[in-house]
């Protein structure tokens, strides 16, 4: 029998879902300021901003910064055309995720967030005061013409990402309610919450389809203020930007311009960044951070070179193999031509040993594999024994090793056994399929000169295998178009992962996004022991079956030998121009810039003052 406690309850309940969705008979529905994948939030209703960011952190001052290549639209959501670097800023999203947490997200357009307890449903109630930047409100009308046009006319990678969300209806005045597929999948609340929400309006008598450089409208705090086709762009802040004083924007957007201006390569951009012509630059390689800076402006304190430790996961990068390509059909063959990589010697003579080797597909993180498979992994793995490699269950992954020294002969015999049981044979100095006679040769495909150091060694070590690798750097339009329709056959790629990898997985590994034009999993893996752990990891109960799952997953694709991998850093290199202020907390799992940063104007002047002498 109810009694009058629970009606009272119920009341409560109904007054804090507002005009939004009324919870089905029995089930429990959640209204709150934000969503977490375990329903653990760090931060509470009543929060001011992140602590990570600095809310008073003063507003105003440029920056300049730079992009690699070049790009021909400032349509970011499609597949044609090249987007410009920062087009994202003009953007709002529903929610945004914390930097501090693994998966935490709070209402930026959305005001309340309600899902029932199964997660079959999400609804976003939004902030009556959210505008886009002509002064037009933001309506469910928008967000649900966003959804519609993304998984329709939108890159491949939406109508993957949310391929479970069955439809987006209005169920409120201000209330767009998300409905998905059945099945366990904690994340698509949050996947839903990602979403940059676009006017209908304006893409109404705009198409959306194709490319442009006519800025589009956007709700975020920057706008397009200046556009050089292929040469630069400058973003101007938003001065009565809608958002400005919400929690999730406190100290953030700082910068009263942002310009990016284009590079034909990282080299020539490193001799621009030490002239003083952009103000701040993420290292990536090694020699340069070793030996590139010690110049005047560094020298005289004018430019900071700093290691910031972070513990974002690093992922996995590596020479991705496209088993499309018959000759990479093998696992042998892929396992065996992986010798042919020294990283030992490439760490010492080209990296100043600065990196480690990376091992998993998510490296420098607790999802990582290591060691033998826990029960927990066992038992996942299991049911699919004599459809995975038996190593999966006996065996920890290890990348072939070396002395350092250069000579690697007991790794080319190793790999001669695996090549000979997979049917090849050397004749006249040459690798030959033994059954037709063709020769094994194929192309490594690259974007930037800097990577061809690193690969020449491995090109004369498969030389020696009697193997012929021709190496090819192209520009960035040209890779990425390659890339995008898997028109390669070994290529470097980067897959990024989080501290909670979920839906994502699906576009890089499964056997359907193998034969999508546009999709992550470049190198055509087709397993269905892939597709179903994938599931199970979109599927996650709680944050240990997390973790467990994530490392099956991670030993079969390791086994699978689909890339030669590389390495990784667990900090940011990063030198810059002495013109900035930070916040003392820094994001965990971020580098902040140029999201948390500031101008100081004391130490820009100072900067200014003194940068002429050192430059001479």
């Amino acid at each position: 029998m109810r009694t009058i406690a629970d009606a009272l309850a119920a009341l409560l309940l109904l007054a804090l879902l507002g005009p939004g969705v009324a919870p089905a008979a029995g089930a429990k529905v959640t209204a709150a300021h934000g969503l977490s994948m375990y329903g653990d939030f760090k931060y509470g209703p009543g929060f001011t901003h992140f602590d990570y960011t600095d809310p008073a952190a003063p507003k105003g001052g440029d920056v300049k910064l730079a992009a690699i290549g070049t790009f021909d639209s400032l349509n970011p959501f499609i597949l044609k055309g090249v987007a410009a670097a920062g087009i994202g800023e003009l953007f709002d999203t529903l929610t945004v995720q914390s930097a501090d947490e693994p998966l935490s997200a709070y209402g930026l357009l959305a005001e309340t967030i309600e899902v029932p307890e199964d997660r079959s449903w999400v609804a976003y109630t939004l902030r009556p005061e959210g505008r886009f930047n002509d002064g037009s409100l933001i309506t469910p009308e928008d967000v649900i013409w966003t959804f519609e046009a993304l998984k329709t006319k939108g890159h491949p990678f939406f109508r993957s990402y949310y391929s479970k969300v069955v439809r987006a209806e209005k169920v409120g005045p201000r209330t767009v309610k998300f409905t998905f597929s059945p099945g366990d999948n904690r994340e698509l609340p949050l996947i839903v919450g990602q979403m940059n929400v676009l006017s209908r309006a304006y893409w109404t008598t705009h198409d959306f389809g194709k490319t442009t450089l006519e800025p589009p409208l956007g709700s975020g705090p920057y706008t397009v203020a200046a556009v050089e086709p292929g040469r630069s762009i400058t973003y101007r802040r938003v001065k009565d930007y809608w958002g400005a004083r919400l929690p999730v924007n406190a100290g953030r957007n700082n910068f009263e311009t942002i310009r990016f201006d284009y590079y034909r390569d990282s080299t020539v951009a490193l001799e621009a960044f030490k002239a003083g012509a952009y103000d701040f630059r993420a290292e990536n390689v090694a020699k340069n951070w070793a030996t590139a800076y010690d110049v005047p402006p560094v020298r005289a304190g004018l430019v900071k070179k700093e290691l910031i430790p972070n513990e974002v996961p690093t992922g996995m990068q590596g020479f991705v193999y496209n088993t499309r390509r018959p000759v990479f059909a093998d696992r042998r063959v892929r396992a065996a031509l992986g010798y042919a990589f020294d990283f030992e010697w490439t760490n010492k003579n080209l990296f100043y040993g600065a990196y480690a080797r990376t091992k998993s597909y998510f490296s420098n993180s607790e999802l990582a594999s290591r060691g033998l498979p826990s029960r927990e992994e066992l038992r996942i793995l299991e049911p699919f024994r004599g459809k995975i490699p038996d190593e999966a269950f006996t065996q920890a992954y290890e990348p072939p090793t070396t002395d350092g020294s250069g000579e690697i002969r007991p790794n080319l015999r190793t790999a001669f056994g695996l090549l000979e049981q997979a049917g090849w044979v050397v004749r006249g100095g040459k690798l030959v399929d033994a059954r037709t006679a063709a020769p094994m040769t194929f192309e490594i495909l690259l974007d930037q000169p800097d990577f061809e150091r690193i690969t020449l060694p491995l090109v004369k070590n498969l030389e020696r295998l009697g193997v012929t690798a021709r190496l090819r750097t192209v520009d960035t339009a040209q890779y990425q178009h390659r890339m995008e329709n898997f028109d390669f056959d070994v290529a470097v790629t980067v897959w990024g992962e989080s501290l909670s990898p979920g839906n994502e997985q699906r576009d890089r590994w499964t056997s359907e996004a193998a034969g999508t034009a546009g999709s992550q999993n470049v190198a055509g893996i087709r397993d269905p022991v892939v597709d179903r752990l994938v599931d199970l990891v979109v599927a996650a109960p709680d944050r240990p079956s997390l973790v467990a799952r994530t490392r099956a997953l991670d030993r079969v694709l390791l086994w699978g030998f689909y890339v030669i991998p590389h390495w990784h850093i667990q900090a940011f290199r990063v030198a810059y121009w002495a013109k900035f202020g930070r916040p003392r907390i820094p994001p965990k799992y971020a580098l902040g810039f140029p999201d948390t940063w500031w101008v100081d104007p004391a130490r820009e002047a100072e900067l200014l003052r003194r940068r002429g002498d050192a430059l001479r």
